[in-house]
């Protein structure tokens, strides 16, 4: 065999066995690894952040938000409601996005200002005290967390729906209100999915 060809030859089997050894350690080995890692030391959140009811029965991420609303999608007077969502139909985690509408754009205008009124309306409160995330869509449309501020104008619509004094629904609100992550990183945030299970545990006889 000529020399060029030879060399050419070894090279060629050296990089094979290069792709076996990096493909095994990183394709099956690594992942492996970090799995393990993840359910031994964080099964929670490694299996997606279950939320699941007082049954058992899975009713969602803590992750993803939820629509509350009925067959015909109006918003349900008992529980908080979310942000909206741009993604598909409402939190649809197949078609996650926001809107891409720009700051200037008429459409998002008119929708903010739509918003605004219906928010206000549903909840009894003078529009100049509906805060921004409950107007806005979110960048992945799924973020299941609202403003403080945004709870605490939802609180007294929900305690009369569910025929709870107004001071217990808050103590569910303070107790599912998270601060920034590490204390600086994000928002103080209150977690629509898990509040809303909450008030439904509290309200069952």
């Amino acid at each position: 065999m000529p020399r060029p060809i030879n060399r050419a030859a070894r090279g060629t089997w050296i990089a094979l066995r290069l792709m076996l050894i990096f493909t095994v350690l990183l394709g099956i080995a690594y992942p492996l690894l970090v799995t393990g890692i993840g359910q031994l030391a964080f099964p929670w959140q490694a299996n997606g952040s279950p939320v699941r009811a007082a049954d058992g029965r899975l009713v969602g991420s803590a992750l993803l938000g939820q629509s509350f609303s009925d067959a015909d999608g109006k918003p349900l007077r008992q529980y908080f409601q979310p942000r909206p969502s741009a993604a598909g139909k409402g939190y649809d985690a197949a078609q996650s996005g926001g809107s891409n509408f720009g700051p200037e754009s008429p459409e998002l205008v008119q929708q903010i200002g739509e918003r605004k009124v219906q928010v206000a309306e549903f909840n009894g409160v003078p529009e100049s005290r509906v805060p921004v995330d409950a107007v806005t869509a979110s960048g992945s449309g799924l973020d299941p967390n609202i403003s403080p501020a945004y709870a605490q104008l939802q609180v007294r619509r929900v305690a009369e729906a569910c025929g709870m004094p107004q001071a217990e629904v808050e103590r569910l609100v303070a107790r599912h209100t998270s601060g920034p992550d590490l204390g600086f990183i994000g928002e103080t945030r209150v977690n629509v999915v898990e509040l809303n299970l909450a008030l439904d545990e509290a309200a069952r006889p």
